[in-house]
């Protein structure tokens, strides 16, 4: 008795099955082009492009600075790795603006829970960098907070949403002790910027939830004395507001930011030929706004300012006929995060804001913070992404906020 012969598929066959999954994917991907929102990733692509050229800028300057007399940095050093770095950031812009709701919701979840496990480690093993212990060293540098940053807001919105399913469940003391651990393991670093920007999404999250005013006024009441604290608590933000409200020196960070600023006019002086760049500390981060004026003129820092307010009109245009409460929250607390660290940096380029050192997202050179900011635009695209099937769960942003007023 012969055995019997194994089934090797028909060539045909084969041909036909893997159609079928090219199929798939094409047909996955026309319905990711249909869903996106085309001008809000067309904006933010723009910014990428004026952050390669004001790294390209500011790159000899930070070159230079981190120089040795046995160490020469290339110049365009920075740049190189400012390249690499966002391709690797658009790699997580377009994988996560893939996710479907529901996964991108998963993925925010998850990533908190692990980002805020992170974030314990720091004051523990972290490695510490002008100050501050804000780093993991992983064989590669991780900053907990950045990654942290998309996360929170989506985290932030799904325990907000649970009041669908029961209207009795304490979510304000949720995501109040959410930010109050959060606020707690930044501080330990000390990390007062991102404290601030954190406490901002969660402040907007909550008016946005239908808090009432008494509340928010207590929990705003009480932020206050937080603040106060911090500034006789910790000896950095305190000389930092000191130099600030004194107006500070020629020598300061954001003394000299604003000079460089306001060097290069209207129209700029040229790129690589900026000569205050060469004087100020993370030119290439922190302070790339000011190089950007120096080289290009205060007209592209106007562009820039005039891009940033048009992404965050455009999700806000976008949620204004949210249906689903979720996407609501989770939207205006991504956008928040984006537009709130940008103004904070500019806003100290301005010297209008004590130093903070946070990064000029979407423009400033950086590793974590770059792909993490990519990530928070790739779920701000997936949450806001249109599904005619998704059923009503609430009025919209735009009647919410109607509603709102009638009740004041």
């Amino acid at each position: 008795m012969t055995s019997p012969r194994p089934y090797i598929p028909h060539a045909s066959h084969s041909r036909k099955q893997a159609d079928k999954y090219r199929g798939h994917w094409r047909d996955e991907l026309k319905i990711w082009w249909r869903e996106i929102d085309k001008v809000l990733l067309g904006l933010v692509l723009a910014l990428m492009v004026i952050g390669t050229a004001a790294v390209t800028a500011a790159s000899p300057a930070s070159a230079d600075r981190l120089s040795t007399s046995k160490v020469a940095l290339d110049e365009l050093l920075f740049l190189k790795r400012h390249l690499v770095w966002q391709f690797l950031g658009l790699a997580a812009l377009f994988g996560t603006s893939m996710l479907t709701r529901e996964n991108a919701r998963r993925l925010g979840i998850v990533l908190g829970a692990a980002m805020l496990g992170a974030l314990f480690l720091v004051p523990l093993i972290g490695v510490q960098v002008n100050g501050a212990r804000r780093w993991l060293n992983l064989g590669f540098s991780l900053q907990p907070s950045e990654f942290l940053k998309p996360a929170f807001a989506i985290l932030l919105a799904w325990v907000l949403t649970w009041r669908l399913r029961d209207p009795g469940l304490p979510v304000l003391s949720v995501v109040t002790g959410i930010m109050g651990l959060v606020a707690m393991l930044l501080m330990l670093q000390p990390n007062l910027g991102d404290t601030l920007l954190f406490g901002g999404v969660w402040f907007v999250l909550l008016l946005l939830s239908g808090v009432s005013v008494q509340r928010i006024s207590a929990l705003v009441g009480f932020g206050v004395v937080a603040l106060t604290a911090t500034y006789f608590l910790y000896d950095n933000a305190r000389h930092r507001i000191d130099s600030f409200l004194g107006g500070g020196t020629a020598f300061d960070q954001v003394d000299l930011a604003e000079r460089t600023l306001l060097a290069g006019g209207w129209t700029g002086s040229g790129l690589w030929l900026g000569v205050r760049k060469m004087s100020l500390p993370e030119a290439h981060t922190d302070y790339i706004f000011s190089v950007i004026g120096e080289e290009f003129g205060l007209l592209v820092c106007a562009i820039i300012v005039l891009l940033y307010l048009a992404i965050m009109l455009r999700v806000l245009l976008r949620l204004f006929d949210e249906e689903n409460l979720f996407a609501m929250l989770a939207g205006a607390g991504l956008v928040a995060q984006i537009g709130g660290q940008a103004f904070i940096n500019i806003l100290v380029n301005l010297q209008l804001f004590p130093s903070k050192g946070m990064t000029l997202p979407l423009v400033s050179y950086g590793g974590s913070s770059t792909i993490a900011v990519c990530m928070t635009v790739g779920l701000l695209l997936a949450i806001t992404r249109r599904n005619p099937y998704l059923r009503r769960e609430t009025p919209g942003l735009l009647e919410m906020l109607g509603q709102k007023e009638e009740t004041a």
